[in-house]
């Protein structure tokens, strides 16, 4: 389990379901989008009874927060690319 910090929101991201890099909020300005899964059952029932015990929602990031978002996810750190783009390398 991990969590990140965005301003004064902090988020455990075992609960990202998806998350949208190059995205456009309603207005048209540039976001990262984050697809959150929140349990929608009390934590003690067990788990796998319901086949769809989580809500999800959509949560856009705009300005700073978006482009914090993006390069975290972007890092091969934290996030495992599996069609790298390829290096271009220079001829002189």
């Amino acid at each position: 389990m991990a969590f990140i910090k965005i301003e004064n929101v902090v988020i455990n991201t075992n609960y990202i379901a998806a998350i949208k890099l190059d995205n456009q909020t309603i207005s048209g300005e540039s976001s990262v989008s984050l697809l959150m899964a929140t349990p929608k059952l009390p934590l003690f029932q067990i788990e796998g009874a319901f086949p769809n015990h989580y809500h999800y929602e959509w949560i856009d990031f705009v300005g700073r927060e978006a482009k914090a978002l993006k390069d975290y996810f972007t890092s091969f750190n934290n996030v495992i690319d599996l069609l790298p783009q390829p290096c271009k390398v220079k001829e002189m």
